[in-house]
């Protein structure tokens, strides 16, 4: 399609600026409309979990840029109103407050919404964190001392026991694997970590799965078991993972499946594209759908929407990133890491905690880990690289 006359995107976080800025970088001077439900400016979410949240950045850090900056890009932002439908014949989105917004392309960027626990509504002293506002209200109530279970021992409830162990606080890490981050990096990792954890004073209450909370007078007073036994609790953190803002595009003819499902150029229908955490693209050199959850694909994807909206005809075929900071440990993932995976250590010293980790599946390399080696790590990348644009068939 010739580039649009109007562009609306539905989503001001990192991946809804990131492609408004790509569009103004290659050239596009058309009307741009970005709706987002939050009341603020753009910002940035890897920090809130860490750096927001321990106090060591005031909230305004996190931010992704200047008013100044986001004034020079000449767009109408609609902030604190969140899209409640989406007509993919007129191209038009509906809002909370009652707005009707049209548009030649529509691009959505509406990211993921966290899941939850039985119980958990109404009990104070609950909170997931997904928001700048989630990470204000939890940091308000992690008093020294405080006894605080995050229940779920993915990526995000990992760096939450961490910071907040870092605090002073009485730190239980809950949920049914056996190991923190399991899925995401494999045995080896996860133990090293588990080790990590309990050495700085994180109970790891693990293997077991969560049944609900309990509560006394509306506020939370543990976490329950399959098992039926509670942790007692002050706080707690629900970080069971999340599912892609979709509910407002029930009725809108789109394909919903785990996100907007979307071809290779990310796009989900004739001017509608998806972006960032609630988009499954077909990944070319996968073969496959893919939806990365990760601040780095909100970026990159972002770039190569843009250029599909003004007309350029290249999959985006993307290796896969994530990092995580947790206590002294700085983790970097390049690549997939499958469950059936063998890893091989290739540089490094596992016992010192500086390491590098080949992950390959039938003899192909699909991701290496990097466990406090960066450099390493992005030098290992290549063989990533390597192995992903192979032709078919080749060892």
């Amino acid at each position: 399609m010739s580039a649009p006359g109007r562009l609306l995107v539905v989503g001001a976080s990192a991946a809804g600026l990131t492609t408004v800025e790509s569009l103004r970088r290659k050239g596009y001077d058309g009307e741009i409309g970005v709706v987002g439900d939050e009341p603020h400016a753009p910002y940035d979410r890897p920090p809130l979990s860490k750096q927001v949240l321990s106090g060591v950045w005031e909230p305004t850090r996190a931010t992704l840029r200047t008013e100044e900056i986001l004034s020079g890009l000449d767009v109408d932002f609609v902030l604190g109103d969140e899209a409640t439908g989406l007509d993919t014949r007129t191209r038009t989105v509906r809002t909370a407050s009652g707005l009707a917004l049209s548009a030649d392309a529509i691009v959505i960027a509406t990211g993921v919404r966290a899941r939850s626990l039985p119980g958990q509504s109404g009990l104070g002293g609950v909170y997931v964190l997904r928001g700048l506002d989630d990470a204000l209200a939890l940091k308000a109530d992690l008093r020294p001392g405080a006894r605080l279970v995050v229940v779920g021992e993915g990526v995000l409830g990992s760096e939450i026991a961490a910071t907040a162990r870092t605090l002073g606080l009485d730190v239980t890490l809950a949920g049914p694997l056996a190991a923190p981050m399991a899925l995401q990096v494999g045995p080896l990792v996860s133990e090293l970590l588990a080790d990590l954890h309990r050495e700085r004073g994180v109970r790891l209450r693990l293997g077991a799965g969560v049944a609900g909370l309990t509560g006394a007078d509306g506020r939370v007073t543990g976490v329950e078991l399959a098992s039926g036994e509670v942790l007692p609790a002050d706080v707690v953190v629900v970080a069971i993972g999340a599912s892609p803002a979709t509910q407002w595009l029930a009725d809108s003819g789109l394909t919903l499946d785990n996100g907007v499902v979307c071809d290779s150029r990310c796009r989900a229908a004739d001017g509608i594209y998806a972006v960032g955490d609630v988009a499954r693209f077909h990944h070319e050199s996968y073969g496959r759908l893919l939806r990365l959850e990760n601040r780095t694909n909100a970026t990159e994807q972002a770039f190569a929407v843009a250029g599909a909206i003004l007309g350029e005809d290249r999959p985006y075929v993307p290796v896969p990133y994530f990092w995580t900071d947790q206590f002294d440990a700085k983790l970097q993932v390049h690549g997939l890491l499958p469950a059936e995976a063998e890893v091989e250590v290739v540089e490094g010293d596992v016992a010192a905690r500086r390491f590098v980790a080949r992950y390959t599946s039938a003899g192909v390399v699909t991701g290496v880990l990097g466990w406090n080696m960066p450099k390493q790590t992005r030098l290992r990348r290549q063989e990533v690289v390597d192995a992903l644009h192979a032709p078919a068939g080749t060892p």
